[in-house]
């Protein structure tokens, strides 16, 4: 081959070779029950065989492009099973398990470790070899990409070692639904710290959007400043480049720890800002693309903190997190093909509390945080199979980190154990059915009330407001009345609209709760405008952080661990 580079022949060589991508390893989990697709590389036109443990066997040829897949149908749950894969060689992936497989994605509170948590020392011990765990380093790029570049990334049973470094969502989430069910689990986790929802969907899905075409005006323009200053995109292609060698050469002499407490990841690009992390549709295409359409049963969503900076901007979140639910499931689905329910089930994480506790009856645009609340509950609401994990009661005033995760995950496990396996458990918090108003109260009835309504503490709850014609807020007196509340207040003779809940911090509050100990989901009865859109932006501000202040958890009725 005169005149082909010494690198081209050795490429050409190299994907001659069968290959997988690092999702397919050895401890790997399959969704039970339900079609796989199992996918890799190999020469155009080899043909490549697949067989099971469990007696499938399956063959396919690759494209041009030298890409091949099959859907490999599994057995019920069960641990211990081989997969090879064979052509010019041969690859045998050991200690499978069949069970049951969650995507967990989402921004830095997803991201947040187990060994970064509250309890994290409870988890010392830990040893779930039916419990895996699948993460790789972030990620993103222009277009989409093939693989991930990690090339220390691999499936993991869940050990002390394992379980520090993962979501402490997930790890809890996935941990319980495990146990529970007394099949493997296996978690997928993309997070990427401070990414907007926009960087986690293709811009085709959201190219039509006023909101998102600023979004991406604003990184475009900021790109154009920074190459008026010298700076392009070949020149940071070209230095990623670099470290993306160096990366690997570090990767083949052996070596995996950048330091004693960080592994080597491969490189990112920061600038110019079009190739950056927060630019539209970047994050979709690394950490999402690269593990598609892999089997799940569905998807844990935890983002929306850089999507609720003021409030137009936090009502607006509904309808970008509808759009990205409808381009995961179809396009999951279609890439597939239609081994994956087009309709999988999608839960999401309410924002818990942040910034000052509430001292107003209701907080008006300077509380972005409870419109992005409001945005994501009506979601849950009018959006086929999802669910929401409310978490207002788990914030901490001062840091955007919370350390008391285990409340968040395990109350999403539930949510899955009562709504996608259909467990009789309750499941969730007391949910607004209805209202009536009687004279100078207001009823207020909830379903999902289990053996009954209650407060987080001794007393009646108190984050409740009402309002008249006046459209004034004034606090509530509330009182339990079996599966409703009666709301009054001396200063609201006819009352039109209630609100709960409604502020940035309400978890000081006497939230209202089940006896099953799990909250209600902040609400308002009203449709009234929730800002001015001719008035000036409030952008909520980050607290300062007191000298010498810790992170604390918060009491709160407990649900079974």
């Amino acid at each position: 081959m005169k005149g082909v580079p010494l690198f081209l022949l050795l490429t050409l060589v190299c994907s001659a070779e069968v290959r997988l991508p690092a999702i397919f390893s050895d401890n790997l989990v399959l969704q039970q029950r339900s079609g796989n697709p199992i996918w890799g590389w190999a020469a155009p036109k080899e043909k490549v065989t697949l067989k099971t443990s469990w007696g499938e066997t399956y063959s396919a040829t690759p494209g041009s492009d030298g890409r091949w897949m099959v859907v490999a149908y599994t057995p019920k749950a069960g641990t211990g099973h081989q997969i090879t894969v064979k052509g010019s060689n041969e690859i045998v992936l050991k200690n499978v398990a069949i069970g049951e497989v969650w995507l967990c994605a989402g921004q830095s509170n997803m991201g947040w470790s187990t060994g970064n948590s509250f309890e994290a020392e409870k988890e010392a011990k830990v040893n779930l070899p039916g419990f895996r765990i699948y993460r790789s380093a972030r990620e993103h790029w222009h277009e989409p990409l093939k693989e991930n570049r990690d090339r220390l990334a691999r499936w993991k049973p869940c050990d002390p070692q394992s379980a520090a470094e993962t979501s402490a969502v997930s790890y809890y989430f996935g941990k319980k639904i495990h146990e529970v069910l007394g099949v493997p689990v296996g978690i997928i986790q993309r997070a990427y710290a401070g990414t907007p929802i926009e960087g986690w969907m293709p811009w085709d899905a959201q190219k039509d959007d006023p909101r998102a075409q600023a979004h991406k005006r604003a990184y475009d323009l900021a790109a154009k400043r920074l190459q008026a200053r010298g700076a392009s995109r070949e020149k940071a292609l070209a230095a990623f480049g670099k470290e993306l060698a160096e990366y690997k050469a570090k990767i083949d002499r052996g070596e995996t720890m950048k330091n004693p407490f960080k592994p080597l990841a491969p490189p990112t690009i920061t600038k110019p800002s079009d190739l950056g992390h927060q630019y539209p549709a970047h994050i979709f295409n690394a950490m999402i693309v690269p593990i598609r359409p892999y089997a799940i049963r569905g998807m844990i969503w935890y983002q929306g903190e850089r999507n609720a900076k003021n409030a137009p901007q936090a009502e607006h979140y509904g309808i970008q997190l509808r759009r990205l639910i409808d381009c995961y499931r179809s396009s999951w689905h279609g890439a597939s093909w239609g081994a994956v329910n087009d309709g999988f089930p999608v839960q999401f994480t309410q924002l818990p509390s942040w910034n000052p506790p509430q001292s107003k009856p209701v907080e008006g645009p300077e509380a972005p945080w409870a419109v992005s609340r409001e945005s994501m509950r009506r979601v849950s609401l009018e959006l086929y199979d999802t669910a929401m994990a409310v978490t207002i009661d788990t914030g901490d005033a001062v840091s955007l980190h919370p350390k008391n995760k285990k409340p968040i995950g395990l109350r999403h496990a539930y949510l899955a154990l009562g709504k996608t396996y259909g467990l009789p458990i309750v499941h969730e918090g007391p949910v607004l059915i209805g209202r009536e108003v009687k004279g100078a109260k207001m009823v207020l009835r909830f379903g999902s009330v289990g053996s009954g309504l209650m407060p987080a503490r001794p007393g009646k709850p108190d984050a409740f407001a009402l309002a008249g014609k006046d459209r004034v807020w004034h606090w509530a007196d509330a009182n339990i009345e079996k599966d409703s509340i009666i709301l009054s207040s001396p200063k609201v003779g006819k009352p039109v609209a209630a609100r709960y809940a409604w502020a940035m911090n309400p978890s000081r509050r006497n939230l209202l709760y089940n006896k099953e100990g799990f909250p209600a989901s902040p609400f308002r009865t009203d449709d009234w405008p929730l800002y001015d859109p001719d008035a000036e932006l409030i952008e909520v501000n980050k607290p300062e952080k007191p000298k010498g202040y810790q992170s604390k958890d918060w009491e709160r009725p407990s649900i079974p661990e």
